[in-house]
């Protein structure tokens, strides 16, 4: 992992213009990417119930459902940050 930047530019790109809403979603698709691939890891990676449930739930639907109701559906719950915690080493 790189060391983190320390000045005061490295995020001032978030604050001018209106850009911390893009920001925001992609921390939000890392956040549902994150929960969706610990789940293959907690479940098993090659588990191919878990990969059918993954193709006709999310791959097949695609955008005829919200997003949202489509990864709960998969998910079994909502998302939530322990994932992506975990995915950048910050969780067990």
């Amino acid at each position: 992992m790189l060391p983190f930047p320390n000045h005061p530019k490295f995020l001032s790109h978030i604050f001018a213009g209106g850009y911390a809403a893009g920001y925001y979603s992609y921390k939000w698709a890392e956040l549902l990417s994150a929960n969706a691939y610990f789940k293959f890891v907690d479940h098993g990676v090659f588990d191919p119930n878990l990969a059918e449930r993954f193709r006709t739930i999310v791959l097949e639907r695609g955008g005829s459902v919200s997003a949202m109701e489509l990864f709960r559906e998969f998910y079994g719950k909502d998302p939530d940050t322990e994932a992506l915690l975990r995915l950048n080493g910050i969780a067990a």
